[in-house]
């Protein structure tokens, strides 16, 4: 199958996430599907229904879920008549909404080999006419089940590319999803600067109109020490250093999970890096690449990031400390508004295509109440054993890497576009 280019459909998508009238929201519902299907499209049906590890979905897992959900929470209750397209897809599709019913089980979602790629292409196609109907009849009731409904879909478009290169790393041939671009290999990093800003009272969590996920209010004050950060985060040629300095074979710098794992697992460096002959090169959505030293280093876990601001003097950023700082400066940096299969060399600023660790754990703000109903399991029941990361990486969707977005991963995790920067005490 012939690859698309990544940008398929994405650039079309409104960043107007409160759509005032009823075509503009059906405007964005379309531009949205069509933008998964753009991504799916280099994926042959092989490709599709591989499932590589537990924590990772098929794409064509994906793109059924995604209709899943406008047919469970928009279509069934709101649309008079809707005839489901198949009612076992209500047991494959389902993710981890307890309160819809039982679901197949998520470390097993690669055995699905049927339905195939072409009967989940007619699934969305049943479902978009459907929608179509329902969004012509300007329905203002609907529109905010509908935008969680697309703010979701991009969350798996995301989801979708991490996930598909997973998979692909463990292919020996390493496939390459799209073929790469043109780099200059001379690029370096910017010199390492910080940002020093007072502490005090601050305002976290989402304020501004449009949407936000539950996750990120109440808006609530936090009181921080005056603290610097560091004006970018880390790169690949500072990591090396890390590397070179046995960084994976000093205990101390370690949280006691973290060299758990480092031994249990052989951790020597990020994941998808290998070193032949004293040459360390990537695995990357474009097939194999050598590092490039001016790049954010990426598919770190949190207990990787620690270790090396251990070993650098420093500590990663609190939460909360990231977002006063990315109100401040997050115009310093311009994201490109289409998804990309891997990060661009650094800058100075923020959100530079990948996801930060912070030294967070994943809590709820102060009076937070989640949603009534099955929705209110979007967010809520995960706020354990989770650690926060903040900006947006090159596969994040327009629209979603916003100062007060918060994504959550295990410590453990390392599949996911995810960096670091550092920061310090004053």
């Amino acid at each position: 199958m012939a690859p698309l280019p990544i940008s398929a459909g994405i650039e079309d998508v409104p960043q107007d996430a409160a759509a005032p009238r009823h075509h503009a929201l059906a405007e964005r519902f379309f531009a949205v599907r069509a933008a998964t299907e753009a991504l799916a499209a280099p994926l042959s049906a092989e490709d599709q229904t591989v499932q590589s590890m537990p924590d990772a979905s098929p794409a064509k897992w994906h793109r059924a879920h995604t209709s899943w959900f406008f047919e469970t929470f928009v279509l069934q209750p709101h649309q008079p008549g809707y005839r489901c397209f198949d009612p076992d897809f209500s047991y494959l599709f389902n993710s981890y909404y307890e309160a819809v019913g039982a679901r197949h089980q998520r470390n097993a979602r690669g055995m699905i080999t049927r339905p195939g790629i072409d009967e989940i292409a007619a699934y969305r196609a049943h479902v978009d006419a459907a929608m179509a109907r329902l969004l012509a009849e300007s329905r203002p009731d609907v529109a905010e089940i509908v935008e969680l409904g697309l703010q979701h879909e991009q969350q798996h478009q995301e989801l979708l590319l991490t996930d598909i290169k997973h998979a692909f790393s463990a292919n020996p041939l390493l496939p390459a999803y799209l073929p790469p671009p043109l780099t200059d290999a001379a690029a370096r990093a910017p010199e390492l600067e910080w940002i020093e800003l007072p502490g005090g009272r601050h305002t976290i969590g989402h304020q501004a109109q449009g949407f936000c996920f539950d996750n990120e209010t109440p808006a609530h004050d936090v009181l921080l020490a005056d603290f610097r950060i560091a004006a970018r985060p880390v790169s690949v040629g500072e990591y090396l250093e890390f590397i070179e300095d046995d960084g994976y074979r000093q205990a101390s710098l370690w949280l006691s999970d973290g060299w758990a794992l480092v031994n249990s697992q052989a951790w020597k460096a990020p994941l998808y890096w290998e070193e032949r002959d004293g040459v360390w090169s990537s695995y990357t959505l474009h097939g194999l690449l050598p590092l490039n030293s001016a790049e954010p280093v990426c598919h770190v876990s949190l207990y990787e990031a620690a270790a090396f601001a251990a070993w650098a003097g420093r500590r990663l950023p609190t939460e909360f400390e990231w977002e006063v700082a990315a109100r401040r400066f997050d115009g310093a940096t311009a994201r490109l508004s289409l998804a990309r299969p891997h990060p661009r060399p650094l800058a100075n600023g923020f959100r530079q295509d990948v996801w930060e660790w912070t030294g967070s754990a994943y809590l709820p703000y102060p009076g937070y109440r989640p949603a009534p109903g099955a929705v209110g399991e979007y967010n809520g029941k995960f706020m354990i054993n989770q650690m926060v990361l903040r900006g947006g990486s090159c596969a994040t969707p327009p629209g979603h890497a916003r100062p007060t977005y918060r994504n959550f991963f295990p410590a453990a995790a390392r599949w996911q576009f995810s960096g670091f920067r550092l920061a310090q005490d004053v």
